[in-house]
């Protein structure tokens, strides 16, 4: 089921909230629960990726079920084996458990992409058929993956099956994140409050969530047919190059921010914290901390799961510098199997291992701190980024060159084309609110000092009349733009 679509907006998530909090508020925590497991299979199932026009999709049921189910036995089994200080016992239910989500992904995201490539190398003939990507199945893999290790190292265990069930299947992280850890979520629901209304709670998460369907449906899609008509174009000059390659980078923006934005502000309405996904990433003064701000969860779990047991930065620069170049190279093949995914992927660990000798060389240089400096970076930064999204966006390597060609002017200054004045200003809009305005985290999460009081925090958003009717019109505002649903990008990875 999509964020953006008239049904759950208007029917799903009222009914959702209605039950959670009338069994909630009663005392009846075991029944709120359930129903909220069931309503989010109901979520899960409410999808089809045949294209045949039905909406309801049950049989992906079995496999999410499943996998919870066996993630479950392995997590308990994991845990009853370290009280027993069975660590060989242990560690081989973790081998098992985590090989096991890795082939799960591997069969139905990476079959297809690796028989055609070895058909092509070899001459054989595999045939897979046809695959469909089961919804979520990178997010809710990833999610358990990060269960199981927790459950190795002795942070987290769980006995209880509903428990267990609810943290993975909770509907407003399942589909697209932001990646959570049980030890993280999970307490909150122990918490007495959480199964009660807030209207504080409330207010902010449906205000943020408001946000996220505005820079989605009015914002993201605006920006959608840009991109799309320059990167179908085939050869295009300079200035469509750049139109097209920049409406993608803010279209990729604010189409997963605003999706994150959602997740967490739906989170926040049932009075659960979500972790922050973006920080204004198109801010970064470099490529390090670029990724310090885009999809936070994801860059964590590649950091802690990928990067750390990799050695890390402990074995010397050149390892460290080989370390971010595989974890990269398989980042990005975590988004697609596609060889333009990977080139992504190889960019991005190319651009970490030269920024990181870059500040090894300049280390303690007072002009990297000057003003020029940080201007310079982030531009850099930004342009550098800019490079890597036209291979993830490209239909291949090949119709990638062929754009960054033309944005180097291999084709000359060239015209527009049959873009409008009003995509451009869309795009020119957009740019601005990504790289000058502040982000919805900052104006509905953090605090700022206030005047009177230095030590006392005061948050930007506070719930008056005005701010509710700024709300309000925004939410009528998105939703007329509801006609044509579009998916999230981030639900084909």
């Amino acid at each position: 089921m999509l964020f953006n679509s008239h049904t759950f907006i208007f029917a799903f998530l009222p009914a959702t909230l209605l039950g959670f909090f009338l069994l909630g508020g009663r005392g009846w925590n075991r029944a709120a629960s359930v129903w909220l497991c069931a309503a989010s299979l109901v979520f899960y199932a409410w999808w089809n990726p045949t294209g045949d026009g039905a909406t309801w999709s049950p049989k992906y049921l079995a496999l999410i079920v499943g996998s919870i189910v066996c993630n479950y036995v392995l997590g308990v089994a994991i845990s009853s084996a370290n009280e027993r200080d069975a660590v060989r016992r242990a560690r081989g239910f973790l081998i098992v458990g985590v090989s096991a989500n890795l082939a799960l992904l591997a069969w139905f995201k990476y079959a297809a992409f690796f028989a055609q490539n070895a058909n092509a190398m070899f001459g054989t003939h595999w045939q897979v058929g046809r695959i469909a990507l089961p919804l979520a199945i990178s997010f809710f893999t990833f999610t358990q993956i990060a269960y199981l290790v927790d459950a190795w190292h002795g942070v987290t265990r769980e006995f209880n099956f509903r428990w267990y069930f609810l943290f993975v299947s909770f509907f407003p992280h399942l589909i697209a994140g932001p990646i959570v850890l049980y030890r993280s979520l999970m307490p909150q629901f122990a918490r007495p409050e959480v199964w009660r209304f807030n209207a504080d709670n409330f207010a902010r998460g449906l205000s943020l969530f408001v946000a996220g369907l505005c820079k989605k449906v009015v914002i993201a899609d605006a920006l959608s047919p840009i991109a799309g008509a320059v990167f179908d174009s085939g050869n295009p000059g300079a200035a469509t190059a750049w139109a097209g390659a920049l409406a993608y980078t803010l279209q990729l923006y604010f189409d997963f921010s605003g999706y994150s934005d959602m997740a967490i502000g739906l989170g926040r309405m049932f009075n659960v914290a979500f972790p922050q996904n973006f920080n204004s990433p198109y801010k970064a003064r470099d490529i390090i901390d670029f990724w310090r701000r885009w999809h936070i969860t994801l860059s964590t779990f590649l950091r802690d799961h990928l990067y750390i047991p990799l050695g890390g930065n402990r074995k010397g620069p050149a390892r460290r510098y080989v370390n971010l170049f595989l974890t990269m190279l398989l980042g990005g093949l975590w988004h697609g199997a596609g060889w333009t995914f990977v080139i992504w992927g190889g960019l991005h660990g190319i651009y970490l291992a030269i920024n990181h000798a870059w500040l090894r060389v300049t280390r303690g240089a007072a002009w990297s701190e000057a003003r020029p400096a940080r201007f310079f970076g982030r531009a850099l930064t930004l342009l550098a980024v800019v490079v890597g999204w036209v291979f993830f966006r490209a239909a291949s390597a090949g119709d990638a060159v062929k754009i960054l060609a033309g944005m180097a002017g291999a084709r000359g200054i060239g015209g527009l084309g049959s873009l409008q004045i009003s995509g451009l200003a869309m795009v020119a809009f957009a740019g601005g609110i990504a790289l000058f305005a502040p982000n919805t985290n900052e104006i509905f999460e953090l605090a700022l000092p206030a005047k009177a009081q230095p030590e006392a925090p005061r948050p930007r958003w506070v719930l008056t009349p005005i701010t509710a009717g700024l709300v309000a019109c925004a939410f009528v505002f998105a939703v007329l733009h509801l006609s044509r649903m579009t998916e999230f990008l981030y639900f084909q990875f």
